[in-house]
């Protein structure tokens, strides 16, 4: 059927013409603000230790304690972005707590400085999160909910492989020089602080909680629901079977690739994710999202496969394109699903609770795939994978029945 001509007398806007400005200014920050994350975070490991001198240890209880306070920090902005009503008011605060880290990176003359600066960033992280995902189920029609959580996803992941290309590209022009690098790295985490505040406006469609209320408490999470718990549940058997992307290097390492071509499993792995979450975004507004969360839990069950079996570089390779996919196929939808079973006025909760449970389930599953690495070697850690993602599948199909 032919769209209906508008007032104007020109047919309606269709496809990503039709997603709000807001979303695509959402989207543009998250390219600028990873693009500058990811330049620093290619070469952060490396600046540890060859320049600071830190140890490997240093380098993963740097990287577990910011994760998990990116987690825990989401959990407190979702439920106060409830309790105010200010969603871009924080998603402004976290953006620019992220913008301002940058130059202690640069500037860091010990270990101590650039847990101090990773510590911020990810408090930052944490505090735009759960807002920034509510507003978008706020901004974004509910026929185009998926779609518009796929281009967010889709943009937010061009910045993560444009950042190692670009950190490539500048260690070759500077000579090597890693300061400069991040110093570089400054301009566009505040290029997306300029373009948050200037392009998106807070939408009105629900009134925050009593001020006489605490913004978290435990009647209204339960108020959720079974829909919300089946998919909690989802999430976190996902965040088991999906382990830090640190794995999919050190396979290739592994198989022998180059360290000077390292960066490039992630580019690959990112290319294959942004060129695929906004077509699954927009094909979950078409049909229904759990066959295509289905689809992304089977292409990953795939890939651990193929890298558990894994006989040289092109195999593993492959297997980091179908990485990409299965993150593609996943985790826009997720958003989605979340703002689908959730009302408007508990919305930052639910996306807070649904951070620190993926959160957590991701660092989990990380230390048990370092334990299998060490014990058995990659071949078991990918099967392992595999298996956490078949149960997390069989659940899914489950919950599937048990959701509106």
């Amino acid at each position: 059927m032919a769209n209906k001509p508008s007032p104007t007398g020109f047919p309606p806007p269709s496809g990503l013409a039709a997603i709000p400005r807001s979303i695509w200014t959402l989207g543009l920050v998250s390219l600028f603000m990873d693009t500058s994350s990811e330049l620093i975070h290619s070469l952060l490991p490396v600046f540890l230790v060859s320049v600071l001198g830190a140890s490997a240890v240093s380098v993963g209880v740097i990287e577990g304690i910011a994760e998990a306070t990116a987690s825990i920090t989401k959990v407190f902005s979702g439920a106060l972005s409830d309790y105010l009503g200010k969603r871009k008011l924080l998603t402004v605060m976290g953006y620019s707590l992220a913008a301002f880290s940058k130059p202690l990176f640069p500037l860091a003359g010990s270990v101590g400085w650039v847990f101090t600066a990773r510590f911020i960033d990810r408090i930052g992280k944490g505090i735009r999160g759960a807002p920034r995902d509510a507003l978008i189920g706020e901004i974004a029609p509910l026929s185009l909910r998926g779609a518009s959580y796929g281009l967010r996803q889709s943009l937010d992941t061009v910045g993560a492989f444009t950042g190692p290309l670009l950190a490539m590209t500048l260690m070759a022009l500077l000579a090597g020089d890693i300061r400069m690098v991040f110093w570089v790295a400054v301009i566009p985490g505040f290029i997306a602080v300029v373009i948050l505040i200037l392009g998106v406006k807070e939408p009105t469609t629900f009134r925050p909680s009593s001020p006489t209320k605490a913004p978290i408490r435990a009647a209204e999470i339960r108020q959720m629901g079974t829909p919300y718990g089946w998919l909690l549940g989802v999430a976190a058997g996902l965040s088991l079977a999906r382990f830090s992307e640190a794995f999919l290097v050190l396979r290739a390492e592994n198989m022998g690739l180059a360290h000077a071509l390292i960066p490039l499993v992630m580019v690959v792995m990112n290319i294959a994710y942004a060129l695929s979450a906004y077509p699954a975004g927009k094909l979950s507004d078409l049909m229904n999202r759990w066959i295509i969360l289905a689809t992304g839990f089977i292409i990953l069950i795939a890939a651990d496969i193929v890298l558990a079996l894994a006989t040289d570089i092109w195999d593993v390779m492959a297997g980091v394109v179908l990485w990409g996919l299965h993150m593609g196929l996943t985790q826009g939808l997720l958003s989605a699903l979340v703002a689908d079973v959730t009302s408007p006025k508990l919305r930052g909760t639910a996306f807070g609770v649904f951070h620190l449970i993926t959160g957590v389930g991701a660092l989990s599953a990380s230390f048990i795939a370092g334990l299998l690495w060490e014990g058995y070697g990659p071949m078991a850690t990918f099967l392992a994978g595999a298996g956490f993602a078949t149960l997390s599948l069989l659940l899914a199909a489950i919950a599937a029945t048990k959701i509106p």
